[in-house]
Order: structure tokens, then C-alpha cells, then sequence
């Protein structure tokens, strides 16, 4: 049986660092639940001593969920932190475990070690010892590193993210950032300013770090996502959960007397972006303005909406997408301002998503990206792989639930309305005008439904056939031996009031005919018959239309193109809610 290492904690609480010490766990306390999520206290003896000052590291809880750290276990501390934190009016120091091995598990050690007593106790009735600090690097140091020239930075003593406490003001930190703001002004009363942010993470935990005015125009430039950095010197202060959803009770303010320091090397052990990901089905049971991370493949993507805001003029640009997962669930999620602008969906990428806020709409929830939103495109992560096999073999033309509801009288759908009352509103004259509307396939034109185009992921361009078996695409200004196949729908749509003919694109033309382009140009060159009959089999079926018309100018005239932006099954609750809606508003008008 391992012993314990007899006096180790008097000296760790003395700032005196000792290396892997052996000790025995005697209990554990979970705390009140915070931001920062459940934290433990443990109780620990080295054989000698007993300590309740003790914390377990967040990242280590499922040791004690999963009875790994269980009763007289004899465990290694690996590694530590020594945090400060105010204890009845008076500054106390705290371990914080971060890695800890269980060498004896406790259902094998069975009993107490030894007879310890307790350090607060013996302090007590003892004379005031003089405490050595803890081992922690003076800033200055850190400025010294940095002017020696070729020096390496390894040797820096760092402290852990959840180690930090306003308790503490000089700590040196190590660091990866993981995401960066634009940079925000803003102006009122007591003057103007502006300010960006990162987000930033090491092995222990995460926090935000937020630079203004002269320290914004100073490390702005500088500082890269995925990049390593030592900052110091810095203030901690507690969060602002309004505006900051990071697990961690606090964040970090630049100051003029901080440093940030560029770390070439020692880096690979601080993480990357930490995700947790939750199904997309789960977004249904959440609430209202609740933060999420979602692994999610671009269904379909819609066109920019240039809008105007209500509260300030000032105009908007943003993008809805739909997302769905192995779960079979689709959620739209909003993308705003220049991460709307930039945003490319052909190729139906995977989006990593860390913090989209949860909205609700007409009885549906939604997702939306905020200023803190981090989203990796196509990320090189096991799980972004396995949820791109799914969506190649199955997902994409798998029935999913949708779980956004795009309906009612305006917003990103546009109002309800019958093709009669688009007509005599003369939607398109003036613009590019979207409504909504339920409607049925009266008719699809079969010729020239299906093409042969680019086989380029970001390339939808209809290939010239070189009658030589290779196939030439003028966008890309290349040849191929192959092609794929796309399609573009005119068809005739017809409610209760009138008809409209409308253009289909490929993913909204799938839907409604139900076989995917590929499969029916390969029915086209195997069974003509069955692939007449799927273009039969497609008519008199009814959906739920998002119509976007504008005016084109074609052969030196104007003519109002109608294109079908999104076809969805019909969520007859939701559309026998909007007629019951729509027949009180025409009996309050008969009233009156």
C-alpha cells in the first residue's frame, strides 16, 4: 500500500511547492451551484494533517460522479494550483487539484491512515508562522523574457484560469484564444470608447478577457485566434452574465500596465476550442435566451435579408440556415452582419457552433449567433466526421422534424398571403418582396428540369458536353470526365385564388418531386418511363411555400420572377392556427 506523504500539506500551505504529493482522500462537499457549475471541496489527509481548503477542479468532477474518488482512496496529486480566496474577512489559500490519479482506491484501503489533526485548529492555538508566497513569477520577470534576446519562454511559472481570484495580483497565465470580437463603439453620456474581446482557455477552464480604448488599438492586430499567449498583469473582476455565458465566474480587463506576450513554443499542451454539444432535438425543450453548442450539417441556406432595425435605423444584414443532425431534427439558426454576408452554404458544410443563443417564434424555437458566437466551418473533429458520413449516406434525404417556425404574418417569411392579394399588392414592383403561402403543384415542365453541372463542390454551372466524353465548365474554365446532377423546377402553383409559376432550385425542387437530383438522372438514363412518372407523381401535392419575387429584365422587358426559397410539409396545427387567427381578424372587421 502507497504511504502518504507525511507533512506535504503544511508545506503547500505555506507556498513551499512539493511534487506529486501522496495523500488520502476522507470526504468530499459539493458547493452551491455557480456559473462556473458544480464545484467540489474535498477533504484530504497526508497522514498528518487534515485539510478542508481543498477544490477539485471542474474538469475533474465526473471522478467523483463516477465513485473514482471515493472515501480513505490514496491518490498522486500530479498537479496543483495555489488559489487565494477570502474566508470570514481574512485571505486563505486553496488548493485546487487539476490532475489527480487514484493509486488505491478506497473499498481496498478501508479505514483512516494514521490519526491527523487539523491544521485551522492547531493554527489557532500556535504563534503566526510566516507564510512564504506562493511560488508565482513577478511580471517583471516576464517583461525580462521578453527582451532577452532568443530567450525561451518554457521556464515562465504560469497559474491555471481556475486558479485566478481577485485575490491574487500577480499571476502570469498561458493561454490559447479561441475566438476574438470585432471591435465594438459605442456612445453615450459619459463619453465614447470601444472595445473588443477574446475568449481564452488552458488545460484548466476558460474565461473572457476584454481590452478598451487604448489597450483596444494596442492588442487588436496583435492578437490571433489558435494562437498561444502569456498575459499578466491584468484585473479580475466579476462576470457580467448578461453579456458573458463562459464557465467561469469571472473575467479579465486589460489594463495599461498589462503584457501580452506571444508563446512560439510550449503550446501543445493548452486545448483548442472545447465544445459540448447537445442534439439538435434538445433545442426544443430549452428556454428562451439559454446558450447551446451544436454540431450541426447546412440542410439549406437562404439568401442575405438586408433589413432595417426598429430601435435605431440602422441597417441589418443576416441569413438563416437550417441544421440537422442525427437526431432527424432541423432547426434554423441566424446568422448576423458580415458572418451573414461571408457565409457559404452550397457545398453543405458541418457547422461547430459554441454559444447560439435559443430564440422563440410562433410556438417554435430557433438558434442565433450573438457577438460571442464561435463558428468552425467543417472542423477536423471525429465527430464532425462521423456526422458528415451520416448526412452523405442517409441525412440527406432522410424526413426530418423541424422544430423553427417560419410562419405568421411577416418576419424572416414574409407575410401570409394568397397569390391573389401578392397580385394586388404588386409585391416585387418596387423590390424583392417574401411571402408565405400554401399552395399546391398544379404543374411541373419536365423539359430541361435536370442538367449536368460542375462537379466542383462550390460550383453549380451547367457543363458544355465536348462530345468527347469530357465535359467543359466555363465558370471554372475546366474539363471534366464527370458531372452532377442538378436540378432547376418551373412549376405552376395554385391556391384557392389564383396561380404562379415559380422556379425551383435543386434542395427545394428535391422535396417536392422526393428523389434527390442524382437519383433522377439516373432514372432518366435507365427507365424513362419511371422518370416521367416521379414528375406525375409530384403534382396536386400540397406544401407550405416561401416565395421571393422580384422584377428581372428579360429580352429588353420587365417580367416578375417568382423563386421558390423554401417548400415544406404542411404543419396543419400551426395552419389551422393561423386560419382560425385570420377568421376572428375578418370577423372584428365585419363587426365593425
Amino acid at each position: 500500500m502507497c504511504s502518504l506523504s507525511e507533512g506535504a500539506l503544511d508545506k503547500i500551505m505555506n507556498g513551499i511547492d512539493i511534487d506529486k504529493p501522496v495523500l488520502q482522500i476522507l470526504g468530499h462537499k459539493k458547493l452551491a451551484s455557480s456559473s462556473s457549475g458544480e464545484r467540489y471541496r474535498l477533504l484530504v489527509s497526508d497522514g498528518i494533517r487534515v485539510n478542508s481548503f481543498t477544490m477539485l477542479a471542474t474538469q475533474l468532477n465526473s471522478m467523483i460522479t463516477d465513485n473514482e474518488l471515493t472515501e480513505f482512496s490514496i491518490c498522486q496529486i500530479n498537479r496543483y494550483a495555489i488559489s487565494m480566496v477570502n474566508n470570514a474577512g481574512k485571505q486563505k489559500r486553496v488548493m485546487v487539484i487539476l490532475n489527480i490519479e487514484v493509486k488505491v482506491p478506497g473499498s481496498e484501503v478501508g479505514h483512516k491512515i494514521g490519526n491527523p489533526t487539523n491544521a485551522e485548529a492547531d493554527s489557532e492555538s500556535k504563534p503566526a508562522q510566516s507564510a512564504q508566497p506562493p511560488p508565482q513569477h513577478r511580471n517583471d520577470t516576464l517583461m525580462q523574457k521578453q527582451n532577452t534576446h532568443n530567450s525561451s519562454t518554457d521556464n515562465i511559472s504560469t497559474t491555471p484560469i481556475v486558479a485566478l481570484s481577485p485575490y491574487q495580483n500577480r499571476w502570469v497565465i498561458k493561454v490559447r484564444v479561441v475566438s476574438k470580437s470585432d471591435i465594438r463603439t459605442w456612445s453615450n453620456s459619459r463619453g465614447e470608447g470601444k472595445l473588443f474581446s477574446m475568449d481564452i482557455v488552458d488545460e484548466s477552464g476558460e474565461i473572457r478577457c476584454t481590452a478598451f480604448r487604448d489597450q483596444c488599438d494596442k492588442y487588436f492586430d496583435m492578437i490571433e485566434v489558435g494562437k498561444v499567449y502569456y498575459i499578466s498583469r491584468a484585473t479580475l473582476k466579476p462576470a457580467n452574465k448578461q453579456f458573458n455565458n463562459l464557465k467561469n465566474d469571472y473575467e479579465i480587463t486589460l489594463t495599461g500596465d498589462s503584457e501580452i506576450i506571444p508563446c512560439h513554443d510550449g503550446g501543445d499542451d493548452i486545448p483548442s476550442l472545447q465544445f459540448d454539444f447537445v442534439p439538435i432535438s434538445s433545442v426544443e425543450k430549452k428556454e428562451k435566451n439559454d446558450m447551446m453548442d451544436i454540431l450541426g450539417v447546412v440542410k439549406s441556406c437562404n439568401d442575405l435579408q438586408i433589413l432595417t432595425s426598429r430601435t435605431t435605423g440602422r441597417e441589418m444584414k443576416k441569413r438563416d440556415i437550417n441544421l440537422i443532425d442525427e437526431s432527424n431534427t432541423m432547426v434554423c439558426f441566424t446568422l448576423w452582419g458580415s458572418q451573414a454576408e461571408e457565409f457559404d452554404g452550397s457545398s453543405n458544410p458541418v457547422l461547430a457552433i459554441k454559444g447560439a443563443r435559443v430564440s422563440e417564434f410562433n410556438a417554435g424555437k430557433s438558434l442565433s449567433a450573438i457577438s460571442s458566437t464561435v463558428i468552425q466551418v467543417d472542423p477536423d473533429i471525429p465527430e464532425a466526421h462521423r456526422l458528415r458520413g451520416w448526412f452523405n449516406t442517409i441525412g440527406r434525404s432522410t424526413d426530418v422534424k423541424a422544430i423553427s417556425r417560419p410562419l405568421g404574418g411577416g418576419g424572416a417569411s414574409g407575410p401570409w398571403l394568397t397569390f391573389k392579394e401578392a397580385r394586388d399588392m404588386e409585391l416585387g414592383f418596387k423590390g424583392v418582396d417574401v411571402y408565405t403561402v400554401k399552395a399546391t403543384v398544379n404543374m411541373i415542365r419536365v423539359e430541361n428540369a435536370l442538367y449536368k453541372s460542375c462537379p466542383s463542390e462550390n460550383c453549380k454551372k451547367k457543363l458544355i458536353d465536348q462530345a468527347n466524353d469530357m465535359y467543359r465548365c466555363e465558370k471554372c474554365n475546366k474539363e471534366y470526365p464527370n458531372y452532377r446532377y442538378r436540378l432547376l423546377a418551373s412549376l405552376n402553383l395554385a391556391d384557392w385564388t389564383d396561380n404562379q409559376w415559380a422556379t425551383a432550385f435543386s434542395e427545394e425542387a428535391e422535396k417536392i418531386l422526393g428523389i434527390t437530383a442524382q437519383e433522377l438522372g439516373e432514372l432518366q438514363e435507365n427507365d424513362n418511363d419511371a422518370y416521367l412518372e416521379k414528375f406525375g407523381s409530384a403534382t396536386f401535392r400540397s406544401f407550405i411555400f416561401k416565395i421571393r419575387v422580384k422584377l428581372e429584365m428579360f429580352n429588353d422587358e420587365h417580367r416578375l420572377k417568382a423563386t421558390v426559397v423554401s417548400a415544406s410539409p404542411i404543419d396543419y396545427k400551426m395552419y389551422n392556427d393561423h386560419l382560425i387567427t385570420h377568421i376572428k381578424e375578418l370577423a372584428g372587421i365585419a363587426k365593425a
